[in-house]
């Protein structure tokens, strides 16, 4: 029988139905600097090495009692897929051994999944970034984040949506209101590590909001929300870049952030990551994988991931 692989379990009153857990670099198969449960398959670690690692977890989530992992192409973005069975390998669904010894991976891009196919269970790797397990209290609808700054700042995206709205959006489609909804955060880069320039600053500090006419100004404060983003920031020592130019620094608290994007989205219940050092991925080495503490000095790094999916 596989080992059991040690994992974080989220304490939060979530349903019965409801699996859910976080992995951290210990059990698997990889070598350093992958060692050892590494789910990333575009690190260059061995594939022989990933693909084991995924069989291992996708054994004890089946034991569990929940269905298919299915991973997918992450790229700091938005977007939120529904998935189901359908979009699991045929193969992988003819039986328990197949179900425990195949992996699903997803080609289309995203960083937020939901579903309330029992037959699937959905998983963010990260490394840093911020992964968010989400259930509705009837525990029918989950969904899996993977929140970086992007996301949850909506750079780059059109109408400024981030990962959490879009999240939202999905969960409506289902006739679920935020209020119905808790959240569980799991580690990430922690408040004293996350060294970020003025472009990470001003994306959630600057106005985004153009009000329309006066009744819309009225009724909308952004000010106070541009305030509280704010509260996430604390100065770090400016850079003096070769040519003499002196660029602003700053240490950011990504836990802090998602809580406020929940918050302002209006999901109350939010468990997990409290931005204190103890889930910190830069500091907490023996435990977590991290891009930023390991890629310069390794030349890379592993991926641990947070995984959700519903009881069959």
């Amino acid at each position: 029988m596989p080992p059991t692989l040690p994992w974080l379990q989220p304490d939060w009153p979530a349903p019965e139905s409801v699996v859910a857990g976080c992995t951290t670099r210990r059990g698997g198969v990889s070598q350093a600097p992958w060692d050892h449960l590494n789910l990333g398959d575009h690190v260059n670690d061995v594939e022989t090495s990933v693909h084991e690692n995924r069989r291992l977890l996708q054994h004890q989530v089946h034991q569990l009692g929940a269905g298919r992992l299915i991973y997918v192409r992450q790229i700091h973005g938005v977007e939120v897929l529904e998935l189901d069975s359908t979009d699991l390998p045929q193969q992988a669904v003819q039986g328990v051994k197949q179900l425990a010894d195949q992996t699903a991976q997803s080609v289309q891009p995203a960083d937020g999944t939901i579903t309330q196919d029992r037959g699937v269970a959905l998983i963010m790797m990260v490394a840093d970034c911020l992964p968010i397990l989400l259930t509705d209290r009837d525990g029918r609808t989950v969904a899996a984040l993977h929140a970086g700054w992007r996301g949850l700042a909506g750079a780059g995206h059109a109408g400024g949506e981030t990962v959490v709205s879009q999240a939202m959006a999905a969960f409506a489609l289902k006739g679920i209101d935020p209020a119905d909804l808790m959240a569980w955060l799991g580690p990430c880069i922690g408040p004293d590590a996350f060294e970020v320039g003025e472009d990470v600053w001003q994306a959630f500090t600057e106005p985004k909001f153009e009000p329309k006419s006066k009744t819309e100004t009225e009724t909308f404060d952004e000010s106070a929300l541009i305030q509280q983003a704010a509260s996430c920031f604390v100065p770090a020592p400016a850079e003096k870049r070769p040519n003499g130019e002196i660029r602003s620094k700053w240490r950011a608290d990504l836990a802090g952030l998602a809580r406020l994007a929940l918050s302002q989205a209006g999901v109350k219940a939010v468990y997990g990551n409290d931005s204190s050092p103890a889930w910190c991925t830069v500091t907490q080495a023996d435990l977590f994988f991290s891009h930023r503490r390991d890629a310069a000095r390794l030349g890379a790094s592993g991926r641990f991931g947070a995984f959700i999916g519903l009881r069959r």
